[in-house]
Parts: C-alpha cells; sequence; structure tokens
C-alpha cells in the first residue's frame, strides 16, 4: 500500500511564479507532407503479408 500524504496547516514561504518555458506542441512535432494514396491488392497479397505479420 502506498504511504499516505500527510499535510500541515503550514505557511510554504516566499513563492515565485515562473514563466511558461515549455515550447508549444506544435513547435515540437516536424510536420511532413503526406499523401493519400489508394491500392489495389488482390486477396493473395493480403494473405501472404497477415502470414508475415504473425511471424
Amino acid at each position: 500500500m502506498k504511504k499516505k500524504i500527510k499535510y500541515s496547516n503550514e505557511v510554504i514561504g516566499k513563492l515565485e511564479i515562473v514563466k511558461d518555458f515549455l515550447p508549444k506542441p506544435e513547435d515540437l512535432v516536424f510536420k511532413e507532407d503526406t499523401v493519400k494514396v489508394t491500392l489495389n491488392l488482390s486477396k493473395s497479397d493480403i494473405d501472404f503479408t497477415k502470414k508475415i505479420k504473425k511471424n
């Protein structure tokens, strides 16, 4: 069992507000251009791919 946290009614002391220093999520991800593709595959191609995937 986890140890319970004991809270006390004490003064914490001088607090300092820190400016948000983390970058925005969209600045962290390198976005690549995407291309939508449609494939027509035979049933044997799909079965072969599924067989390889299982191994």
